[in-house]
């Protein structure tokens, strides 16, 4: 999955905490969120000086889509979706969830669905037939 095709998937599954996302998805939408982050630090202090306007906007407006591309990734490790609160542990949970977001998917169908690149190498292949 590329960078668009991967925003678009995680903007249109808002606040979707089922399924799968693959790693590509996961982490090009984590880019996006760092990029519109800065960019909107840039423009708050810019516009507004030490008022963060635009960065607490748009923090709120991606909040819930990036917790479910996060429960997403952990179901694609299959894990459940509680294991983001480990991030709450101060350095150690964030190096936690850092490693399972970095890991391979599960292979084939797990609890939570079927296998996102499974999926998307049979469309390609039926593509070109």
């Amino acid at each position: 999955m590329n960078f668009g095709p991967a925003i678009k998937t995680c903007l249109n599954k808002y606040a979707t905490f089922s399924g799968r996302a693959t790693r590509s998805e996961y982490w090009y939408f984590f880019l996006f969120l760092v990029i519109v982050n800065i960019v909107a630090s840039i423009l708050d202090s810019t516009i507004f000086g030490d008022m963060p306007v635009l960065y607490l906007i748009t923090t709120l407006a991606l909040l819930v889509p990036s917790i479910a591309a996060g429960v997403r990734r952990l179901h694609d490790t299959d894990r459940a979706g509680w294991w983001l609160l480990v991030g709450l542990i101060p350095v150690i949970g964030t190096i936690v969830l850092i490693v399972f977001f970095c890991q391979r998917g599960s292979v084939g169908t797990n609890q939570f669905g079927p296998d996102p690149l499974q999926a998307s190498i049979t469309s390609a292949h039926m593509a070109r037939v």
